[in-house]
């Protein structure tokens, strides 16, 4: 595939032909049906008029929900689709979601919300808000029905009870009332059910009965993390047709940080491997292989989380934080790739991938180990060089 020339837009000079409507013709938008995990991100297509010709330019947009609003924003002019795949990874790589087209009105209507949003939450819009400006200063209004059929695209489909209810519980505790909203029918006293601030859902687990009535009502116990105090909280939801009907909380009681360890705690299991190529030819081969996936530096090491393609796990009788992640992958400046899973066939499935790559030849597995919980991260925070020589601290 012929590598065609792209460049990063910054203002200056291009600013006339990236400013103005007059000068960009729409060509498509989508956005992703991840509303209801609080986060959303949204792009535009459009063709610019630059030197004579029609030029490809792209606008992405991330938009928080529950505390940053509208805090990211990329373009790019061009049309290097290895680029272009590299923004679109970045931002939407981890969010398990689809990418659903949205009309030109749909999408400014969007990006206008969020906007707003950022403004209730008192944070910044990202820069360079000149790139974009013009799209906000034109209200664009909607009726009902174009509303509901917006909330439908951003939301993902509801496919069971459990689904419903993880979701719900997770927007409630999030105080994102406008994201509860989308999931109730009626009037529910949503404050009443959340802490006074934000808290993070890290587990719920949903039991489920049938009143005197016939109406399917649920039991939940939901761990939560509010700045690192816990609370368990029993709630009692009823649902039909896939809306929550009522909710009230029954009980709730402070727990310590060791209990909620041992509430979320889950076997992790690693291969350990031995690099046999330098660095650099290392990085040729490895970097192809986690492109999708999210990097973090670390003092001695490079840490590749690689996300789960959906967010089937919140379809599950009992949902725990972090199931989004499929595998991990740390990079160690000492000559270790040390490899993590949190389920046994998706370790065999990563070791799999490995050996049938070009990588293959220049991997040499030292070790395999099941652990009843995660230790992978606590090495990469130790002073440790050698996972073996951690592992052996430890005993």
């Amino acid at each position: 595939m012929k590598r065609q020339n792209f460049k990063l837009i910054k203002g200056g000079a291009e600013e006339p032909k990236i400013t103005s409507l007059e000068n960009r013709r729409f060509v498509s938008a989508f956005v992703t049906d991840t509303r209801l995990m609080g986060v959303v991100a949204l792009s535009f297509h459009w063709k610019i008029f630059s030197s004579e010709v029609w030029e490809d330019f792209y606008q992405f947009f991330y938009f928080d929900a529950e505390e940053y609003g509208l805090d990211t924003y990329q373009s790019l002019q061009g049309n290097d689709i290895f680029a272009l795949t590299a923004v679109e990874q970045k931002l939407i790589g981890g969010l398990g979601g689809r990418k659903v087209p949205v009309t030109q009105k749909e999408a400014l209507y969007l990006l206008q919300h969020f906007a707003s949003e950022s403004r209730k939450l008192k944070v910044p819009l990202p820069e360079p808000v000149k790139e974009y400006k013009t799209l906000l200063e034109e209200p664009v209004t909607l009726s009902p029905k174009e509303r509901q059929a917006i909330i439908e695209k951003i939301c993902t489909p509801i496919l069971s009870d459990y689904q419903l209810i993880h979701y719900f519980v997770m927007r409630c505790f999030a105080r994102d009332w406008e994201g509860a909203s989308y999931l109730i029918e009626g009037d529910i006293d949503l404050d009443a059910l959340a802490a006074k601030k934000a808290a993070t859902l890290c587990k719920n687990t949903i039991e489920e009965y049938t009143d005197e009535n016939g109406t399917a009502s649920y039991l939940c116990e939901a761990l939560i993390d509010m700045n690192g105090k816990y609370e368990l909280v029993v709630l009692e939801i009823t649902v039909s047709n896939r809306k929550v009907l009522s909710a009230t909380r029954r009980s709730s009681f402070r727990i310590t940080s060791a209990e909620a360890a041992m509430m979320m705690n889950r076997p992790e299991y690693v291969t350990v491997y031995e690099i046999l190529t330098d660095p650099v030819e290392f990085d040729e081969e490895f970097l192809p292989l986690v492109a999708t996936a999210m990097q973090t530096n670390h003092e001695n090491g490079r840490l590749f989380m690689e996300f789960k393609k959906d967010n089937d796990h919140v379809n599950a009788k009992v949902f725990s934080l972090n199931e989004d992640v499929y595998g991990l992958y740390y990079v160690s400046d000492f000559g270790q790739l040390i490899v993590a899973a949190y389920e046994l066939k998706v370790i065999h499935s990563i070791e799999r991938r490995l050996q049938k790559s070009t990588l293959g030849s220049s991997l040499l597995a030292t070790a395999k180990y099941e652990f009843k919980e995660p230790i992978v991260y606590d090495f990469i925070q130790s002073e440790f060089e050698d996972f073996d020589d951690f592992l052996h601290s430890l005993r």
